[in-house]
């Protein structure tokens, strides 16, 4: 099968979005669309397609299939939305929207044109996690008990500053959870189930920006785990991302998205890639110019396009880490215990 992509954003993500789409026989991208002319330009030059200055011209253009969305995370829905109503399908960056009313929004409208929509939850392809995943699928961990999930990261002032969006409510609807966080909270309910309550506290300790650059939540799981959620931009110089899942059979830890520690009573027959040693360190770890992550949820993507299942990460699933933070928020400004939102009409 043959797919023609258009990419909305001019910005890094769309040159990962790009890289992506290129490294799959047979997809070519044909369109980009992004507020940044010269961003955008760049980009077509590189990776090729004709670059728009408008969101409406761009889904004009003639044969397009699959539209990707690396543009402000609070105009996800609405640009989603858009594309679906001309039948294009449509892959968002995480989160897929800022709030679950816009997201409820963006799966009817979807589901309404017929057409599929998936988020990049690159994480979950990552080898170690994926093996956690079929581990506890399985049964390996045993019941879940306690789960401990930290992203412990740092981001200098410019990094703030220097763009338009990011640290706003409107349209980064969020900070140090919603935009760094939300891998891990996706991350969490894939693998220990749907959280029933959460009780937060969240601090703008160290940026200039509306929202917070540091949470701490802490969750009951409807299994009847507990567990905790820290994320903050302000840990200078920054840590790796850690991730410390506990049930009946014991605990196995996960650092930089790799296996770092596995002690079961009872291991399982398939180690995890990790244990394989150096040779496996280049395909568990991730690089900064590495698009493994996002190809992969690409190719699942379009295989749902082309054979009518659901993607790994489609609407439902990117809603649900959306829920979770959005009760995370409501929390910290209430001080009470909150539940996230359910689907309603999404069901």
């Amino acid at each position: 099968m043959s797919y023609r992509i258009g990419i909305v954003g001019g910005g890094n993500i769309s040159d990962t979005h790009a890289r992506a789409a290129l490294e799959i026989p047979g997809v070519t991208v044909e369109a980009i669309y992004g507020q940044n002319a010269e961003r955008v330009a760049r980009l077509t030059a590189q990776y090729g397609g004709r670059a728009y200055a408008s969101l409406e011209s761009f889904l004009d253009h003639p044969d397009l299939d699959v539209v990707l969305l690396g543009s402000p995370s609070g105009l996800h829905a609405d640009q989603g939305i858009a594309a679906a109503r001309r039948g294009l399908h449509v892959l968002s960056e995480k989160p897929l929207d800022i709030g679950t009313q816009k997201v409820d929004l963006l799966i009817q409208e979807c589901d309404s044109a017929g057409v599929k929509l998936g988020v990049f939850f690159q994480d979950r392809t990552s080898p170690d996690i994926a093996w956690l995943k079929r581990l506890i699928d399985a049964g390996g961990l045993g019941d879940p008990i306690l789960a401990s999930a930290r992203v412990k990261w740092y981001r200098p002032p410019e990094y703030y500053a220097g763009s338009r969006w990011r640290g706003t409510w409107a349209l980064d609807g969020g900070g140090a959870l919603m935009n760094q966080g939300v891998h891990t909270a996706d991350l969490l309910l894939w693998l220990f189930g749907d959280v029933r309550s959460v009780y937060a506290q969240t601090r703008t300790a160290l940026h200039d920006i509306e929202v917070e650059d540091t949470a701490i939540a802490c969750l009951t799981f409807a299994s009847g785990a507990v567990g905790t959620l820290e994320a903050t931009t302000a840990a200078y110089p920054g840590y790796p991302r850690r991730l410390e899942l506990t049930g009946t059979n014991g605990t196995v830890v996960l650092e930089s998205d790799r296996v770092i520690s596995a002690d079961l009573h009872s291991p399982p027959a398939e180690a995890p890639p990790a244990a394989e040693g150096s040779k496996n360190a280049s395909a568990s770890s991730a690089t900064v110019s590495d698009v493994s992550g996002h190809r992969r949820v690409l190719e699942d993507f379009l295989s749902s396009v082309t054979n009518g299942g659901t993607p790994e990460s489609d609407g439902r699933e990117g809603r649900r880490s959306v829920a979770l933070i959005e009760a995370i928020y409501a929390s910290a400004r209430t001080g009470a215990p909150t539940s996230p939102r359910g689907t309603g009409s999404t069901d």
